[in-house]
């Protein structure tokens, strides 16, 4: 533990903090907007005071990097739905049960009567479900591709064992279609991107290498730690003053080229890309994920099925998340942050996880 720490702490040092804003302030001549995409490391950036580090001329925006952020209102009705019917034991991370749905969110839900459970894991489901056999247990499976692989390693344990009564109601994003969607707008502010180590410690780098040769645009995955985050943006910046427009790897202990094997594996066996709702953004062909037919009696959504819910006649249209995480808008153009909006009483999913952009501000820097 003790090695761990100092290993950590190299990342978190002064002097060399120091000598990569000197860097990057040497290096930037023009104004330029970079996003990361990854909640983790947004949550980095607030709590580290990245960007009071940084000359005025950079301009960090936060993307979409939160699974929980932009889980749609229609998965969230329909969770609660199934919640809600008998015999069922719904399970979930803690985060998702404050989502606010059209009407009611999970928590909520659980008040009402509903047998809804908070878990640490979707293996944690698996386990009710062999010790309840008489109920039909579902885990709400939310994630990008790096918590994917771990949910479908719970259902190919739920399958080793012949449980019948466990099943996921998937809610599964992939992270390239999400940046394209956003470097298509008329309107992109984006001119470069630090990309989520630990998503392409998953997937490899290829389609990152895509993306970066289509819209000319510096693609730098990154780590976490201060350092790492400075690192990225002075590998970006040098590419974005040099008129360069290409994917690096700044984390490469952790971050190999073509990824992890195994878990690609496990997601090609049972998952199949399909056209995804992300909320606040839109529907972004390929921009999700959804178990194969071959697993539809593990498939919550096909298991049970449930018409749409009554929705809200006067839907809250207050949170401009969606505008925030497009790059179009900052946290500090919200007029409702911090006094009509806050963790206890959310108009958003942003401002209701763990990583994401609006409960990072909130939660270190308060504007």
């Amino acid at each position: 533990m003790i090695l761990s720490m100092e290993y950590v702490d190299d990342y978190r040092d002064k002097d060399h903090i120091q000598t990569l804003v000197r860097a990057i302030q040497k290096e930037t001549v023009h104004s330029w907007n970079i996003m990361e995409i990854c909640g983790g490391q947004t949550h980095a950036i607030a709590h580290y005071r990245i960007e009071e580090m940084l000359p005025p001329t950079i301009r960090l925006l936060h993307g979409p990097g939160c699974p929980v952020c932009v889980t749609p209102e229609d998965i969230i009705d329909r969770s609660v739905t199934i919640a809600r019917m008998p015999n069922v034991i719904f399970t979930t991370f803690g985060d998702m049960a404050r989502v606010p749905g059209s009407n009611i969110d999970l928590l909520q839900a659980k008040a009402q009567g509903a047998d809804v459970r908070i878990l640490y894991s979707s293996l944690d489901a698996v386990e009710l479900a062999a010790a309840n056999p008489e109920k039909e247990v579902v885990f709400f499976a939310i994630g990008f591709e790096t918590t994917t692989p771990v949910h479908l390693m719970a259902l190919k344990e739920a399958i080793r064992r012949g449980l019948k009564n466990f099943s996921l109601l998937c809610s599964f994003f992939a992270v390239p279609p999400g940046i394209e969607i956003i470097l298509s707008q008329p309107d992109n502010k984006v001119d470069g991107f630090l990309a989520a180590g630990h998503v392409c410690a998953v997937t490899g780098n290829e389609a990152y290498h895509r993306l970066a040769e289509k819209y000319h645009k510096p693609i730098v995955v990154t780590g976490f730690e201060p350092a790492d985050l400075l690192y990225g943006i002075y590998k970006c910046i040098r590419q974005l003053e040099n008129c360069e427009g290409k994917l690096e790897n700044a984390y490469k202990r952790a971050v190999p080229e073509d990824g992890n094997k195994e878990a690609k594996l496990l997601m090609e066996t049972f998952l199949e890309p399909v056209e995804q709702e992300w909320r606040g953004i839109g529907r972004i062909p390929d921009g999700g994920f959804a178990l194969r037919k071959k697993y539809a009696t593990f498939d919550a959504a096909i298991k049970f099925p449930v018409a749409n819910g009554k929705k809200n006649e006067k839907p809250d249209t207050r949170c401009i998340a969606g505008e925030i995480m497009k790059g179009n808008l900052r946290v500090a153009d919200c007029p409702y942050f911090g006094s009509v909006c806050k963790p206890d009483h959310p108009l958003g999913a942003s401002m209701v996880s763990s990583e994401g952009v609006c409960a990072a501000y909130y939660n270190y820097q308060h504007i």
